[in-house]
């Protein structure tokens, strides 16, 4: 069988184990030391805006702290985008909150502005007024920024921006991951720069981030002996992993062209493909880091379900993956209200995420392209 093609795998720079090898050499394997605090100016650079950025163990992680900076807690409500991956819902849960879902827009698959606003509506009606929106920068594309902003400035909500998928997509030019009140990066190896595990939060005071690294690094107060009055988490990120992190910012730019020239691949490919259509920008305000190229397929034009196209990847050893599942359709989640209609529900029914690798080759790209046709084809006979 022909070796695996990933749907999105790590891809080293070359530029990382200078930054490894000077953490061994000085003996800075903990979770602080110089590439923590490089990495973190490397980001800032790059988001500029203000952006205030504390290197952590994880995207989700990053996420949690952002409600606590933000004073959620037990029995708080927090509105959060359905159609994401997990890790935007489960530190609701974490602190006892309770997720308040919301449908997408078909533009950007992203929040719906007139569903949130909606659910704020109803829930003032009931007293209770959510304390947060989570927005996600889904596959790499903006959410509605401007209208999201105008529904948090009317109630008074503040945004967290999960922008886990998307560093180096824009709006307007300025860079994701500085839209919300309080942002977050994830580093997971799947991710179109990676620490092999990692995430940052992104704040614009830096008395934030001074009190979301004091909490990371489990809320020790300056005292000679270990004094603590806050509750605190082990969230701060290595020195080794943020060495790997300052040689991928090496590449960022690369790997962001990359993946773009991956989803103009797939435009060509389906461009004679009825029934098939590649989510993009919806106009020229919108850059995408196409992190994943996502595409939907209505079954009864294109006479294939994407659960079918799937499969005939599979089968050649060509990864792909269905969207998201909608968070109020996950048994975990059950109990949770929702807001919306069911264009969430629709896209991860009809929608396929497509290898889109910054290390994917010609070759790559060919068999891909090769398999693709070939299973459209069998339908279309």
């Amino acid at each position: 069988m022909d070796t695996k093609i990933w749907l999105s795998s790590p891809h080293m720079g070359g530029g990382e184990m200078k930054y490894i090898q000077q953490a061994f050499d000085e003996n800075w394997v903990a979770p602080l030391g110089p590439n923590v605090n490089g990495f973190e100016q490397d980001l800032e650079d790059f988001l500029q805006n203000g952006a205030h950025v504390a290197a952590l163990s994880s995207g989700t992680g990053a996420l949690h702290l952002a409600l606590v900076l933000l004073d959620v807690h037990a029995h708080d409500e927090v509105i959060c985008q359905s159609l994401t991956f997990s890790a935007s819902a489960n530190p609701i849960k974490y602190l006892n909150a309770n997720a308040l879902f919301v449908d997408s827009e078909r533009d950007t698959w992203n929040l719906c502005p007139n569903a949130v606003e909606d659910a704020i509506k109803k829930r003032l009606k009931t007293g209770k007024k959510p304390k947060a929106i989570i927005a996600v920068d889904l596959y790499g594309m903006p959410y509605k920024i401007n209208d999201l902003r105008s529904i948090s400035k009317r109630y008074e909500i503040p945004i967290i921006e999960d922008a886990a998928e998307a560093l180096g997509s824009t709006f307007k030019g300025k860079k994701c991951g500085t839209f919300g009140d309080i942002s977050i990066l994830s580093f997971n190896g799947n991710k179109i720069i990676t620490t092999s595990g990692g995430g940052a939060l992104i704040v614009k005071k830096k008395e934030y981030k001074k009190k979301a690294v004091f909490l990371s690094t489990q809320a020790r107060d300056d005292a000679p002996h270990y004094e603590h009055t806050n509750l605190g988490y082990n969230y701060r990120m290595s020195n080794i992993c943020a060495g790997i992190g300052r040689g991928q910012m090496e590449v960022i730019n690369d790997r962001v062209a990359q993946r773009r020239a991956n989803h103009d691949f797939y435009e060509d490919l389906f461009q004679e493909i009825p029934g098939v259509t590649v989510l993009k920008e919806p106009n020229g305000d919108y850059f995408s880091n196409r992190w994943l190229s996502v595409i939907t397929i209505d079954p009864q034009s294109a006479y294939l379900t994407r659960e079918e196209l799937r499969l005939a990847l599979h089968q050649e050893n060509i990864e792909s993956r269905p969207i998201w599942k909608p968070m109020h359709l996950q048994p975990v989640f059950k109990k949770e209200r929702y807001y919306g209609g069911k264009i969430a529900e629709s896209i991860f029914n009809n929608g396929l995420c497509l290898p889109s690798g910054s290390n994917l080759t010609d070759d790559d790209r060919s068999r891909i392209a090769e398999n693709i046709l070939n299973t459209f084809k069998k339908v279309m006979v």
